[in-house]
């Protein structure tokens, strides 16, 4: 293990740097992972990672010990609890941080099954509640398009709760790009003259695009459609927020594939 214990260190002005800037890990490569939860998560799935942070406090934890025995000793630098605030993003943190490499996958030439795209959605909240309901319901290819939340930023890394570990996450994917390469229909949601989602047949591979939050999907997606879907509202409210909209299509996907699968 390597300890740090001044603020002055390199390595340790690097990781503020990092901590601090979606812009510098977009461009760096790097994403942070805070907390007990993404760092079994990552470990589970992909290996090592390129450094494991932790304080000296944290040590003591059984938890802690129990992830920092799976990594490398020459991978842990040790921090006491005073830096590692510095560059905790959470409030009363575990004291626990990875720093891996994003996984990046290129744009695959034929998309066959269920995929989300996100459309400039901008909220880090609801990019990684939307990559959660993704994992959760068996989708594996999320999309981003340019104007997305940085889809590994701190942020959205805490509300995907590990489901990064289980998508593949396609970045900066531009519209014709995407559109040329999907060989399943395009369903968007629309409150005006679409039909209510339980009346649609779901239960083949599609795609569902969701939009930013004000302005919704854009034209180009809009002209490519399939099928647009509403999802009624008996309690009047005028729209449902878009990582809530998200869930209750691909839930209800689930569900209709589920019944087909039973007769």
């Amino acid at each position: 293990m390597k300890a740090i214990t001044s603020r002055d260190n390199p390595l340790y002005k690097r990781l503020k740097a990092l901590a601090g800037s979606t812009h510098q890990q977009r461009r760096s490569g790097h994403a942070l992972l805070e907390g007990f939860h993404l760092a079994s998560a990552y470990l589970d799935v992909a290996g090592q990672p390129e450094m494991c942070i932790v304080t000296d406090g944290a040590l003591r934890h059984d938890e802690a010990q129990a992830i920092v025995s799976r990594i490398e000793d020459h991978r842990i630098v040790t921090l006491p609890d005073a830096l590692f605030g510095q560059l905790s993003n959470v409030v009363h943190g575990v004291g626990i941080l990875l720093q891996v490499d994003k996984l990046g996958t290129p744009l695959p030439d034929k998309v066959t099954q269920t995929c989300l795209v996100l459309d400039g959605v901008q909220d880090a909240g609801n990019v990684g509640s939307i990559l959660r309901s993704a994992a959760a319901a068996g989708i594996q290819q999320v999309f981003c398009a340019p104007g997305t939340a940085y889809a590994w930023s701190s942020k959205v890394l805490r509300s995907g709760m590990g489901a990064h570990f289980l998508l593949q996450i396609h970045e900066d994917a531009e519209a014709y790009a995407l559109i040329e390469r999907l060989a399943v229909p395009i369903v968007i949601t629309d409150s005006h003259g679409a039909e209510a989602i339980y009346d649609c047949d779901l239960s083949g591979p599609l795609a569902w695009v969701f939009g930013n939050e004000g302005a919704g999907v854009s034209q180009v997606w809009r002209d490519a459609v399939s099928l647009r879907v509403t999802i009624p509202q008996p309690g009047g409210m005028e729209s449902l927020n878009v990582a809530a909209a998200a869930a209750v299509c691909v839930f209800e996907q689930c569900r209709q594939q589920r019944g087909r699968a039973w007769r």
